[in-house]
């Protein structure tokens, strides 16, 4: 008997995961930081050195794990979307082909936990991951999609993630902006 829900737990860990190994690297850097500002003198007269690296770990995953699942949940509605617009199968059959593919994501965090030193190498595996990911979903899919509709779906996810990416670096952009328009010059 095969259990269809046998991939269920796997997304939450998976965040879970990435969410430590990022809260690692930006904990030592933050730490670095503050030695560097003189501030870490000033918390260690309240809290351990462990207390203190705990209390930035544990805030740190909480946001990370914030950034990870609101990530899942749009990655999600932008793929049923596609899904309702290009897929033929109007019983739901295709979403539960491609719940396999969470065992990526898994083992992409997993492996993620060897870029702890280097946040390059850790946005690296997670891009590939997803990209990996994606690859796989696409072909499992491709099964019961038409030639046109897979390629209509891989280009509204291109087209979507590239404007909703484009609107981020854009309110970055202007946040710096007028962060640096608002500081007096000396």
């Amino acid at each position: 008997m095969k259990n269809p829900y046998v991939f269920g737990f796997l997304p939450l860990i998976t965040i879970l995961l990435f969410s430590l190994n990022f809260s690692v690297y930006t904990m030592n850097k933050a730490i670095e930081l503050f030695k560097v500002i003189g501030v870490y003198s000033g918390m260690r007269e309240f809290l351990s050195d462990l207390e203190l690296k705990l209390f930035l770990l544990i805030i740190l995953v909480l946001v990370y794990f914030m950034l990870f699942s609101a990530l899942k949940l749009i990655a999600e509605t932008i793929h049923e979307i596609g899904m309702l617009f290009f897929s033929k199968d109007f019983e739901g059959k295709t979403i539960s082909q491609a719940r396999g593919g969470y065992v990526i994501f898994f083992v992409g965090s997993v492996i993620s936990a060897v870029g702890l030193q280097s946040i390059q190498l850790l946005l690296l595996l997670f891009l590939a991951t997803a990209f990996i990911y994606f690859i796989y979903v696409v072909f499992k899919l491709s099964n019961s999609m038409s030639l046109l509709g897979t390629v209509g779906l891989i280009m509204f996810e291109i087209i979507v993630w590239s404007i909703f990416l484009a609107l981020i670096i854009y309110a970055v952009i202007k946040l710096y902006n007028g962060i640096i328009a608002s500081l007096p010059l000396l």
